[in-house]
């Protein structure tokens, strides 16, 4: 028996959308604002669909070496990411990017489509706990450097 696992999480972030993507989908940021990922190997930008890139990601089992392959590549509107695992099955990461003004509600969707268990009260507490800090990590370096880069467009 297979368990479908889903959880969304989003933030409103200062900058135009194509901004953050430029970020978020260059896998290489991850180590910055997430707190699993260690070690990227793959180009140094947002990849586009079919590229694919390892990671090395420490969880409380030990160290991970996940493959992704990017699926979707929809600038500055959407990206997905999938990797398969053995020991939860395959993972797929969305971001979207939705301009509301002067901000962007900027979503990260996770989905473990054929996980082998359910994850434990414990283990939803702490993905949404990383969640909410790697988000806030985004919001502040992309605000950052949005607002630097605008600062010397204006000088």
């Amino acid at each position: 028996m297979s368990y479908s696992f889903d959880r969304r999480h989003d933030i409103l972030i200062e900058a135009p959308p194509e901004a953050i993507y430029d970020y978020v989908c260059n896998p290489n940021s991850w180590p910055e604002w997430l707190a699993a990922s260690h070690r990227i190997d793959g180009a140094d930008r947002a990849l586009a669909t079919g590229e694919a890139f390892r990671e090395q990601w420490h969880i409380r089992r030990g160290e991970v070496v996940l493959d992704w392959i990017v699926t979707e590549s929809d600038r500055p509107n959407a990206w997905t990411v999938q990797a398969a695992t053995d020991f939860i099955g395959p993972i797929v990461i969305r971001y979207t990017f939705e301009r509301a003004g002067d901000v962007t509600k900027y979503t990260r969707h996770l989905r473990n489509p054929a996980r082998p268990s359910a994850p434990s009260d414990a283990q939803l507490q702490r993905m949404d706990e990383e969640a909410i800090i790697g988000l806030a990590n985004i919001k502040r370096l992309v605000e950052q450097r949005w607002a630097a880069q605008s600062a010397s467009q204006r000088a």
